[in-house]
């Protein structure tokens, strides 16, 4: 028997035309005002919505408003103010540990390049994407988070499960000036529309581009 023949991707250049009419506006959903706060806030925001991150942050940042003041935060007082997002020693852990790696190796200044971003504690390449595209204007590559793996698959733009494989495959067939917009539209349209468990094909503006790659017919509403 043949083996079954592999869905034919989307078309990169009218997928990202169609999704520019729908998100427009797509932007980073984190509230931030400084490079420091967007990065404590994505660390916040793992296993957590960006709603609810937004809600802790303006206090968090009230009462730890530096990296210096973040990395000598008492014992429990950072536990305490982010609570409420899960998982939080693990994530206090990680922002003190950045905090103090930013003002003991970069002056308090939140670094600017991917290798630098990439080894401080907390910090991966999903995390460094959203600051340097987001805070700086200069991402190294797309955002993967749930979402933008989920389509990229369903796409048909990459095949793998694994985040790092899944930005590479992006970052070859985006062009480089769409990364920062395209992560956003990508997950605004993961949640409005092509959810995980039932996606909403028939009113989907992707419809008629997408191959639906791993979409059971039975949950296609």
């Amino acid at each position: 028997m043949p083996a079954p023949r592999r869905a034919r991707p989307a078309p990169v250049a009218e997928v990202l035309r169609s999704l520019h009419e729908a998100y427009p506006a797509a932007r980073c959903s984190l509230d931030h005002v400084t490079p420091l706060q967007l990065l404590v806030s994505t660390i916040l925001s793992a296993q957590c919505t960006d709603a609810r991150v937004n809600m802790v942050t303006p206090e968090l940042f009230r009462r730890f408003p530096d990296a210096r003041s973040l990395a000598s935060a008492p014992p429990g007082a950072l536990e305490e103010v982010i609570r409420s997002t899960g998982f939080f020693n693990a994530k206090a852990k990680s922002i003190r540990g950045a905090a103090k790696a930013i003002v003991e190796r970069h002056g308090g200044e939140v670094p600017r390049t991917m290798e630098e971003l990439n080894v401080l504690p907390g910090v991966g390449r999903k995390t460094a994407n959203v600051v340097l595209g987001n805070a700086f204007g200069a991402p190294d590559g797309v955002v993967v988070d749930t979402h933008v793996g989920r389509l990229a698959r369903r796409l048909g733009w990459s095949r793998h499960a694994d985040p790092e494989k899944v930005e590479r495959d992006l970052n070859r067939a985006i062009p480089p000036g769409e990364w920062v917009w395209v992560s956003h539209a990508l997950i605004q349209h993961g949640r409005a529309a092509c959810t995980a468990r039932a996606p909403r094909c028939s009113s989907c503006p992707l419809e008629r581009l997408c191959p639906k790659v791993g979409v059971p017919a039975r949950r296609v509403a």
